[in-house]
C-alpha cells in the first residue's frame, strides 16, 4: 500500500457526489422531550419512534469493547449488509473486479453477481494455506477489493498472518478481512492493525460468540473516510430498535459470551476425539472456529442419513478442495452427544 493511498480514489463517482438522506434526528444533538419531526404515531412507546440512525450508544459500547474509535465503526444488518455496501460504494458495475480466495464464504460471490462486478477466484493451497503471490498476480488496476476470511468458512483454519500482511502492504485497493469466527481462534486477528493500514477493512459479528444471530448485527471496522461513505449510502434506519436494545443488553455481560466460547471450545475438542475414533470418519481438519470440516467415505449418504434422523449439518463435498467433506457446527453438549450417538448407528442402519 503506497504512502499516498487515497480511499476516495477507489469510490464510485456517483457516490462521491451523493447528497445523503438526512433526518432531523441526524441533525439534532442534545436531549428532547417533544418529537414532531418524523410523522410518527405518538402512541405505543417506545416502538413508535424510529431508532437512532447513527446508533451512537451501541457504537460507543462496541468501540470500547474492541479498542477502536467510534468513527472507524459501521454497523449493518448482519455483516452481509456491510459486504454489499462495500460493493455499492467502491465497485463500478461492469468495469471493476474483486478477488476472493476460495473456498470461502459464499456471500462475497453473491454480492459480486448482484452488483455486476467481476469476481476473480484464487484457490487456497491443498492444505488450505493462503498463497499471497497468487492473489497478487490476480490484481490489476480495476481491482477494488480482496476478500480474506480468517478463520475461513468452510475450511475452519486461520489464514497465515504473514501472507495477509503481504497482501495488505502490496496493493492499492481495499483488503477485507472477515473475522466472523475470530472469538474462537488462537489468532488475535488484524483489528489491532487498523490504524496503520488505511486499506484494511475488518468484518466482525455478534452472531457467533455472542449468540445473537437472530438480531442481525454486523460490525465493519475501517478508516473513517470509508465509514463516512458507507454511512452515506446505507438506509437511514438500517438497525432496528429491537436489535439496538438486545445488542446493548448483551454487551453489558461480556463474561457470558466468554463462558460460551470456552464451553464451545471444550465441546469442539470432545467432538474431535469422538469423531476420529470412528471408522466412517477419514479425517477431521484442524479448526480455529466453532465448526469442524470432516472428510468421510460417502458424504451424500451420511448427510441424508443424519437429515432423516432430524440432525442437520452442511454438505460441502461439492466445494473445490472440500471433496468428501461435511461441515458440522459445534452445538450444545446435548446436541453434540445426539450427533455422536447417531453416527455410531450409521453402519448398522
Amino acid at each position: 500500500m503506497p504512502d499516498s493511498f487515497d480511499i476516495s480514489s477507489l469510490v464510485r463517482k456517483n457516490i462521491l457526489e451523493l447528497n445523503p438522506y438526512s433526518s432531523a434526528r441526524n441533525e439534532f444533538s442534545g436531549s428532547a422531550s417533544v418529537f414532531l419531526d418524523a410523522n410518527e404515531n405518538p402512541f405505543n412507546t417506545p416502538l413508535n419512534r424510529y431508532p437512532d440512525p447513527g446508533q451512537k450508544e451501541l457504537k460507543q459500547a462496541i468501540a470500547r469493547l474492541r479498542g477502536q474509535a467510534v468513527e472507524n465503526l459501521f454497523l449493518g444488518n448482519g455483516s452481509d449488509e456491510g459486504i454489499d455496501l462495500l460493493f455499492r460504494v467502491l465497485c463500478e458495475p461492469g468495469k471493476d473486479n474483486v478477488i476472493t480466495v476460495d473456498p470461502t464464504y459464499g456471500m462475497y460471490a453473491v454480492c459480486a453477481k448482484i452488483n455486476d462486478v467481476e469476481r476473480r477466484s484464487v484457490m487456497l493451497t491443498e492444505d488450505f494455506s493462503l498463497n499471497a503471490s497468487a492473489v497478487l498476480e490476480a490484481v490489476d488496476q480495476n481491482t477494488k477489493m480482496i476478500f480474506l476470511c480468517s478463520p475461513n468458512n468452510p475450511t475452519a483454519n486461520s489464514l497465515e498472518m504473514e501472507a495477509i500482511l503481504k497482501i495488505i502492504d502490496s496493493v492499492n485497493c481495499m483488503v477485507v478481512v472477515d473475522e466472523a469466527y475470530i472469538d474462537f481462534s488462537s489468532s488475535k486477528g488484524v483489528l489491532s492493525l487498523l490504524s496503520e493500514k488505511k486499506n484494511l477493512v475488518v468484518l466482525q459479528t455478534l452472531s457467533k460468540a455472542w449468540g445473537l444471530a437472530g438480531i442481525r448485527l454486523g460490525m465493519l471496522f475501517a478508516h473513517s473516510d470509508l465509514v463516512r461513505f458507507l454511512s452515506a449510502v446505507k438506509y437511514p434506519y438500517n438497525i432496528n430498535a429491537l436489535t439496538l436494545k438486545e445488542a446493548l443488553s448483551a454487551l453489558r455481560e461480556p463474561k457470558r459470551a466468554e463462558l460460551w466460547v470456552s464451553t464451545i471450545l471444550e465441546e469442539r475438542e470432545g467432538m474431535v476425539s469422538d469423531l476420529v475414533s470412528m471408522d466412517i470418519i477419514l479425517e477431521v481438519k484442524p479448526s480455529d472456529a466453532n465448526f469442524l470440516l470432516v472428510r468421510v467415505e460417502d458424504p451424500g449418504a451420511l448427510y441424508t442419513f443424519l437429515m432423516k434422523q432430524g440432525i442437520i449439518i452442511r454438505d460441502r463435498s461439492s466445494v473445490p478442495l472440500c471433496e468428501g467433506c461435511l461441515r458440522i457446527t459445534v452445538g450444545s453438549a446435548e446436541e453434540n452427544r445426539s450427533l455422536i450417538d447417531t453416527l455410531r448407528t450409521y453402519r448398522s442402519s
